[in-house]
């Protein structure tokens, strides 16, 4: 049957085995009517050709029936297979359907919430006591948190549809993100929770960048809500690094850090999957908070960076990610000069996978005069250690392929660290505990918390730049 089904098609078998079926039969009469008489052995010719017969009428019945079972299982799935796509088209539709339909109620809160809030941008011009003013700004807040959330609907299904463009415009964002951060920290307060937020850049250098804000606000709208929402106690902190500049650009690095209920190794890995096929109702834990996150994964791949997630189950989770704006013509230069601290040439290995964080960390460590080489993952930065001569290796924990750890006690195996014990430097956003106990047990000898704060960075550097080792 093997042979048939590989080398002939099934209409040609059935005609094959039809014809030994006849050919058998025309046999036995030749033979019967030829022989009945003459030859003795009748009888055993006889039972010869009738199990003959008997065979090939079993192999013809077994191989029509197959072919009729073939057959039915071909048209079930056939059928399978229309019935899936019509409810994959109907589940299409309801899904436009929804989305239109949000989109419209949006719309439709949004105009009387204007009103809301225009009626009380009037009251607060009246004559007010200090309880009516109090409470008048705690309205004025929750109503533009209101429409901040309304406005989130209507821009993430932008997103979702690939409508998003950036609109460029020069921001201050100490003076456009303050606003947004005291609705939340409203909000935060509402349940229990302390909210602080900072900006961290040095006097001298305030100047405006060019960026689209409501992308950046609706990033952080996302992110900030995701935080409150699934922190039950302890705080949310927000931080607005923009220390470090490059030339004509400014890099901003935002930091959102919760101690909420965290999130598993494959959720985060599952948020930061390169697709728009991502199944968010798998997001258990999150009750569907899954969507907000990869639309803010989405905005910043549109604004240049990428968002980056470490988070520990139970202990709370950072989310952060940078920017590389250009700044305006209105730039106040420095008037005080940066001077290293490393006067001696001193080679720096930075095992970094994000190339924003590789445009941070190299500006300030050459700031302080350090030459930087960079891996882009664990396995590089082994790699690299065993072929080239380093001073002091910062690294980072959470990589692919090999992540921090795992790269330091490869490296600490070697003969190179053997002799020179070459002291590296754990570099993380996420500084919990557990990470900072996990860095010492792995053999690190110091951890640097992002974002990175210039003096300790110079204390480090002073510190091991001064130790004398092994030539």
């Amino acid at each position: 049957m093997l042979f048939f089904k590989n080398q002939i098609k099934p209409t040609q078998v059935k005609v094959i085995l039809s014809v030994f079926v006849v050919i058998a039969f025309v046999a036995i009469f030749f033979v019967g009517f030829n022989f009945i008489d003459e030859n003795t052995d009748l009888r055993n010719i006889t039972l010869l050709f009738a199990v003959l017969i008997i065979v090939l009428v079993n192999v013809a019945f077994h191989f029509f029936k197959n072919q009729y079972s073939n057959e039915l299982e071909v048209d079930n799935l056939t059928n399978i297979i229309i019935d899936l796509k019509q409810k994959l088209n109907d589940a299409l539709d309801t899904a436009d359907y929804k989305s239109i339909y949000l989109a419209n109620m949006s719309h439709e809160i949004r105009t009387p919430l204007n009103t809301v809030l225009g009626m009380l941008n009037m009251l607060k011009q009246t004559n007010l006591d200090a309880d009516q003013k109090a409470q008048v700004e705690i309205a004025d807040y929750s109503s533009e948190h209101l429409l901040q959330l309304v406005n989130m609907i209507i821009d993430n299904s932008k997103v979702d549809e690939a409508d998003a463009t950036l609109n460029l415009a020069a921001i201050n964002l100490k003076t456009d993100l303050s606003r947004l951060f005291k609705i939340f920290e409203y909000q935060a307060w509402d349940k229990g929770l302390e909210l602080e937020f900072d900006f961290l850049f040095e006097s001298e250098k305030k100047f405006y960048v060019l960026g689209d804000i409501a992308k950046i606000q609706q990033v952080l709208i996302n992110l900030i809500n995701n935080a409150i929402k699934f922190t039950n106690n302890g705080k949310i902190t927000i931080i607005v690094d923009q220390t470090v500049g490059i030339e004509d650009d400014q890099i901003v690095t935002f930091y959102i850090k919760d101690t909420g209920v965290g999130m598993r190794s494959y959720e985060v890995k599952r948020i930061l999957k390169n697709s728009k096929k991502v199944d968010v109702s798998k997001f258990n834990d999150y009750r569907g908070g899954g969507y907000g996150l990869l639309i803010s994964r989405d905005l910043v791949k549109l604004m240049g960076g990428e968002l980056k997630i470490e988070s520990k189950e139970n202990k709370g989770t950072t989310f952060y990610f940078s920017l590389q704006l250009k700044k305006t013509l209105n730039i106040q230069m420095p008037s005080a000069e940066v001077k290293p601290v490393l006067l001696n040439t001193f080679n720096v290995l930075v095992a970094e996978d994000n190339m924003m964080n590789q445009k941070v960390i190299k500006f300030l460590l050459e700031q302080q005069g350090a030459d930087c080489t960079f891996a882009k993952n664990g396995l590089e930065a082994v790699d690299l250690y065993k072929i080239l001569d380093f001073d002091m290796v910062f690294m980072d924990i959470y990589m692919p392929d090999l992540d921090g750890y795992q790269a330091t006690e490869k490296i600490k195996r070697t003969r190179k660290y053997t002799k020179l014990k070459t002291p590296i430097i754990a570099v993380s956003a996420s500084a919990f505990e557990e990470d900072i106990e996990n860095a010492k047990l792995a053999g690190i000898d110091a951890f640097l918390a992002k974002p990175i704060e210039v003096d300790k960075l110079k204390k480090l550097l002073i510190k091991y730049a001064s130790v004398d080792r092994p030539a």
